[in-house]
């Protein structure tokens, strides 16, 4: 897939194929309500993440200012996945897991130990694919399917969506829906796809984007990413963990995160 993880753009009509009417809340401090007919989300650009982290706390996973959910993308790969399961294991964190429906069914056995590790299961998608311009038919099979090879090997029933590259659309929206899922993005990310990431790189964009109540966007998979990319962020965990314990922060799942603002999303068809 091309692009950097998490771009969200728009179509050139910003329509659908299919236009759902659909209304959804993401309400914070001051509050925001956005109705009408879904439209795809504005590019993934730094104004727009910091002005969707104030508008849309709950979509942008903003949560206790003492507490960061952290989050990992794209797995289970054999490969990097239990490095991370050991890493986290040692730091004593747990977090959620975005996992790919084709890469659990490839790995049922690891996303199993991913679950079974006391960490929390979300939802990727089945395949990753780009919900932009894909029609609500399209998104509301991919992720009804993840959901169900998910929660097949993992024995977890997920809570929680994260479109492939952010890329939240109205078919995304109407596809969480009928699949009973949470939609959420990130508030902080350390930018970990890069070829030439690196652990201090990773660490200090974390701390450059941060916010308080952070969820964190990081990856323990190279699907989308640059080669090998995933050894920078696994190095990045420690230093992060010095940072965050000298700032008295907890980390953990978006479950235990108190992410205010949750998204409700309704929707019946035009």
């Amino acid at each position: 897939a091309s692009g950097p993880p998490g771009h969200l753009g728009v179509t050139a009509s910003g329509r659908e194929p299919f236009a759902p009417k659909t209304s959804w809340k993401a309400l914070g401090a001051g509050g925001l309500v956005v109705a009408g007919v879904a439209a795809h989300l504005a590019p993934a650009t730094t104004g727009w993440r910091q002005a969707r982290n104030r508008l849309m706390p709950g979509l942008s996973g903003v949560g206790e200012p003492a507490h960061v959910a952290l989050t990992f993308d794209d797995g289970p790969d054999p490969e990097s996945t239990p490095a991370f399961l050991d890493t986290l294991d040692a730091l004593g964190w747990r977090a959620t897991f975005f996992l790919l429906g084709e890469a659990v069914q490839r790995s049922p056995g690891l996303a199993a130990e991913v679950a079974a590790r006391g960490h929390e299961i979300g939802v990727h998608g089945y395949s990753h694919t780009s919900h932009i311009q894909r029609p609500w038919t399209w998104t509301s099979r991919d992720v009804a399917r993840a959901r169900d090879v998910i929660r097949e090997a993992t024995g977890a029933e997920p809570e929680w969506f994260r479109p492939p590259y952010g890329a939240l659309s109205g078919s995304s929206l109407v596809a969480a829906r009928r699949a009973a899922l949470r939609p959420v993005l990130w508030t902080t990310w350390g930018k970990d796809w890069r070829s030439d990431a690196t652990p201090a790189s990773v660490a200090s964009t974390v701390t450059a984007t941060w916010r308080p109540g952070a969820t964190v966007l990081l990856h323990d998979s190279d699907l989308t990413c640059a080669p090998g990319a995933w050894r920078a962020t696994l190095g990045a965990l420690p230093r992060l963990s010095e940072q965050w314990a000298g700032a008295g922060l907890a980390v953990g799942p978006l479950g235990q995160h108190g992410t205010r603002g949750r998204v409700e999303i309704m929707t019946t068809p035009a």
